[in-house]
């Protein structure tokens, strides 16, 4: 059931997108691709793109691509490492017909730099808030450090934030979501986004992230952003995010007062800047 509304959905995405086309009186537009992370599900980017269809409604019409585990099916044999999430999307993006402008949150900002890095020719550009994790000094935050331990062997808990819906949303609350996404991103809440949770971050322990960032200078090939959000505590320091965005050939745009969620917390501010990115390069 969940394989079907996933493919209802990715259908419905792409009619809007090829509708929008249509409407934009040959004006050239590009697809507008977001991809989430942990403990997410694609409903997270909803209060962002209601802004982005505010701002700019000629636009075409976002798409949402969900990694494996983390609102979508997580299929048998998926190793979930930080290479093949890397390969799953570079799989997404090569069924476009052209570059598209890729936005990447959490995991889906790693999963975006890492297919750019291998791939730049899928993109027309790309936006990502998590770039300081490939900062050699980068050290990984306190749950990552748990799922990496040599003695972890599974996932901890395997529902990600405890068995009981209601104890989800409010931590999802605490952590800065605001309360109605949360509620729908802690309905998706399930055991097997524990699992790829777990297979992920031990994939990623250092130096591997480091050394992914070695390769940064290749994501210049094509126009970056990074999202410096102030209050985020989880993806490295000013100095860290700032080093990489420049080893990356990126822009940056701080969101003041913003945290980790900042596209529940404030998504008008984020969708401009999103849209003023957007806008200067169709100059």
């Amino acid at each position: 059931m969940v394989f079907v509304f996933m493919v209802v959905t990715i259908l419905n995405d792409q009619i809007g997108h090829l509708v929008n086309l249509a409407n934009m009186n040959g004006v050239p537009a590009m697809p507008t691709v977001f991809v989430h992370g942990f403990p997410e599900t694609p409903e997270v980017w909803e209060p962002l793109l209601v802004e982005l269809e505010r701002i700019a409604p000629a636009r075409p019409g976002p798409i949402r691509l969900s990694p494996p585990g983390f609102g979508a099916p997580l299929p048998a044999g998926f190793g979930a490492t930080v290479d093949d999430y890397r390969d799953w999307l570079i799989g997404e993006l090569e069924r476009f017909a052209e570059p598209v402008d890729l936005v990447g949150h959490d995991w889906g900002g790693v999963h975006t730099l890492n297919a750019v890095m291998a791939r730049p020719d899928l993109v027309r550009s790309w936006v990502s808030d998590v770039i300081g994790l490939f900062d050699p000094d980068y050290v990984w935050h306190e749950f990552a450090l748990s799922q990496q331990a040599p003695e972890s062997t599974g996932p901890d808990p395997a529902v990600p934030l405890g068995p009981d819906l209601a104890m989800r949303v409010a931590m999802l609350v605490k952590f800065g979501m605001s309360e109605p996404v949360a509620t729908r991103v802690a309905a998706g809440q399930d055991e097997a986004m524990g699992r790829a949770a777990h297979a992920l971050y031990r994939s990623a322990a250092q130096p591997v992230m480091a050394e992914l960032g070695r390769n940064l200078e290749r994501a210049a090939q094509r126009p970056g952003l990074a999202l410096l959000a102030t209050e985020d505590l989880l993806v490295g320091t000013n100095e860290q995010r700032s080093r990489t965005a420049r080893l990356a050939g990126a822009g940056t745009a701080t969101l003041d007062g913003l945290g980790h969620w900042w596209m529940t917390q404030d998504p008008g501010r984020g969708a401009q800047v999103l849209t003023d990115f957007w806008d200067s390069l169709d100059r």
